[in-house]
Formats: structure tokens, C-alpha cells, sequence
């Protein structure tokens, strides 16, 4: 892991009043982008070939003679041939000569190796480079792991597919695209034979993530992300923000849904079976009466990651949360970074959020004005890893 003095000299080197925010430029750049235009900040998204023109040409900051920007958020596109190309030691010592902060975000760990992005990328970071290996659940301090020591709820694990009484879901990689998931559900052990032949069949999963995947007990419910905010910087009892919460468009589980019950039984068996790939998000709220428990989800993470990673949670992080009928909250996943789902509140911001701060508060603004803070307060290492 790069150490924090490390860090501490490459920022003393930065000119502190012409700090640039960068980023992957997929998932969640746009928000990152936004934010950072809204707070002065210029941007540079580092892009993959074939992939460039949204930032490079359909969102490209266009300013007027003063400098006011008057349509887009990104100020420069580089081109790479492939995302990792970012860990690159002369893209690295560019990034440095442009007094780049990095922001991660998923296509950040998933296009690089966190190995890499621990030990390698000498790039001031905001938020917590040591929680971002927790998101793999191959790791044997998964985010399960964490959950179980903060004492938070999710989804009971079921050992063994024989195992399997009650609706579950089984979750493991796709096999055939790199960053989307093979998940299934199955109420026996039988249905889960059936349904994972199927799949291995179509080449949809693999034999060996199937035999490393996770099984656990299915949580009825709408779904809700919750976009949480952690500020060292903030006054005692106002460092955690609810920003806002965002739910997902899968398909073609979407798909599958809109279909009448008896046009989804003639389908064929390939098209049965519905795929979970994200391909939106939506905008949401939860009714005031489960706010305080969202909080309480909030602070039980911050202080397991307070104790177990130093110096904790930094920054935004998300719970992927299931809500049942008797009102429990269930926590099915954790990014320890920006989450996916937060492009639904570009410029316009985060209903909590814009109510928190009384102007519009994307997770993409919220970003950029800590950083803008802690370069006024003289504070930055207590946000950059």
C-alpha cells in the first residue's frame, strides 16, 4: 500500500490553486465532471478508444473569454487505447504535473488491478484507497466481512445448494462480460440445477465461478442505493449526509417483468431465465419513518471502518439496501466509493442532499467542494489517500 507520506509529498508539490479533478471516464464521470465544474474545478477524463466521444465531443466544456463555462463539464479527454493505461508511470507523472486528484470509481477497479491501485498508482486519491479491495467477494475481508463486524444486516448465506428451502439468489461473475453479474435465483436445489445447466450452457457462467459463488437467502422488497457522504472536515454529529437514493433498471429482468405471466411461460428456454445486467438508474426516496434507520446503517459502517481501516471510510460510499414488508433494512452490497447510480442527480442534484445544503448537491458536487474546502482549510491529507 502506498504510504500516506508518499502522498503528503506528491501534494506538497501540487499548486494547491490549480487543482485539477480527474477520472475513469465511465459509470459515474459525468456526476464526477459536473460537481467539479459547479465548484470552479477544471476536469480531465482519461477515456478508452472507441469509448471517448461522449466526453470528448457530446460533453466537452465549452467556456466564454472569462472563463465561465457555458455548456459541458469536461474540460479535456485523453484518449488511451485501453482504461488501464492510467497506470502507465509517464501517465501518472503527467497526471502529477497537472495537479490531478483522482476520484475512483468502479471502471476504476475493475479495468485495474487494486493491486495496482494500491501499490502503483501514485496519484493523490480522494477517499479511502485501502476499503476499495473489500468490493471483491473473492477477498476473504469482503464487504460481508466488514458488515458482520459493524453488527449490520444482510442476507443470511446458505452453505451449500443442497442446502437451498426458500427463494434464493446465487451470485457469481458473468462469464462472457467482464464487469456485469451471472446472477440466478432458485427456490430448491433442484430448480438450481436446472437453471445453472441452463446457464452454463449458454456460456452465461462458468463451472468455477459457479462453484465459488455466493448463495443467499432472498430478501423480498424494492431495492433502494443509499448515497451516504462521510466528511472529516464537518462539525461532530453533521460528518454523515444522506444525499440521496437511487434504484437500478436491470435487464432483462426489466424486461422480463412487463411481460404477462403466460407470455413468459412459452418463452424458450434461453430467454427464461432473466439476466441482472444494470444498464440505469432512477431517482427515489423512503418514507421519513426508515430515514433514521438509513442514518443508523450509516454510522455502524463508519465506525467499523474507522476500526479496521485506517483512517476509515473517507468520502462518499454506498449501501445497496432491500427494504422487506416489515420494514428491515437488508444491506446486499457496498462500494466504498462514489456509486453507480448517482448520474440520475447530474446538476440537478440529490433531493436530500439539495435539502441538506439549500442549493442543488449532486455526489459529484459533494466531492468537489470537500476538496475545495480542504484545500482552503489547508487540510487535504485528511481526505486524499
Amino acid at each position: 500500500m502506498i504510504q500516506n507520506d508518499e502522498i503528503a509529498g506528491i501534494v506538497e508539490e501540487y499548486d494547491r490553486l490549480k487543482l485539477r479533478i480527474g477520472m475513469t471516464a465511465s459509470h459515474s464521470a459525468l456526476d464526477i465532471c459536473d460537481g467539479a465544474i459547479e465548484e470552479g474545478f477544471p476536469t480531465v477524463a482519461y477515456c478508452k478508444e472507441g469509448r471517448h466521444k461522449t466526453y470528448a465531443n457530446y460533453f466537452k466544456t465549452h467556456r466564454s473569454s472569462s472563463g465561465r463555462v457555458v455548456r459541458g463539464m469536461v474540460d479535456k479527454a485523453i484518449v488511451l487505447n485501453e482504461f488501464n493505461d492510467v497506470m502507465k508511470p509517464s501517465m501518472q507523472a503527467e497526471m502529477r504535473k497537472r495537479n490531478v486528484i483522482y476520484i475512483p470509481n468502479r471502471s476504476f477497479t475493475s479495468y485495474s488491478k487494486i493491486s495496482d491501485i494500491e501499490d502503483n498508482f501514485r496519484v493523490p486519491m480522494f477517499g479511502s484507497r485501502n476499503m476499495l479491495r473489500m468490493e471483491e467477494r473473492t477477498e476473504e475481508q469482503d464487504y460481508y466481512w466488514i458488515l458482520e463486524k459493524a453488527g449490520l444486516p444482510y442476507p443470511e448465506a446458505i452453505p451449500s445448494p443442497e442446502d437451498i428451502d426458500c427463494l434464493v439468489i446465487v451470485k457469481l461473475h458473468h462469464a462472457q462480460k467482464k464487469l456485469e453479474r451471472g446472477f440466478f435465483t432458485c427456490a430448491s436445489y433442484k430448480e438450481y440445477q436446472e437453471k445453472s445447466a441452463a446457464l452454463l450452457a449458454e456460456g452465461v457462467i462458468d463451472q468455477e465461478s459457479l462453484d465459488g459463488a455466493r448463495i443467499e437467502r432472498y430478501v423480498i422488497g424494492p431495492v433502494f442505493n443509499l448515497n451516504f457522504f462521510y466528511s472529516p472536515l464537518a462539525e461532530k454529529g453533521e460528518r454523515l449526509e444522506l444525499l440521496g437514493v437511487d434504484w437500478r433498471f436491470e435487464s432483462s429482468l426489466d424486461g422480463h417483468v412487463r411481460l404477462p405471466a403466460p407470455q413468459q411461460m412459452t418463452m424458450p428456454l434461453h430467454q427464461q431465465i432473466p439476466e441482472m445486467t444494470v444498464v440505469g438508474h432512477n431517482t427515489a426516496t423512503i418514507r421519513e419513518s426508515l430515514l433514521e434507520k438509513a442514518f443508523e446503517l450509516g454510522e455502524k459502517f463508519i465506525e467499523a471502518s474507522k476500526e479496521h481501516y485506517d483512517p476509515g471510510i473517507v468520502g462518499p460510499f454506498c449501501l445497496q439496501t432491500c427494504i422487506d414488508k416489515d420494514m428491515n433494512y437488508y444491506i446486499y452490497d457496498v462500494a466504498p466509493r462514489l456509486g453507480g447510480g448517482t448520474n440520475v442527480h447530474v446538476s440537478v442534484g440529490h433531493p436530500y442532499g439539495n435539502a441538506t445544503w439549500r442549493k442543488p448537491m449532486s455526489s459529484g458536487r459533494r466531492i468537489a467542494m470537500e476538496l475545495r474546502m480542504a484545500a482552503e482549510q489547508d487540510r487535504l491529507l485528511e481526505v486524499l489517500t
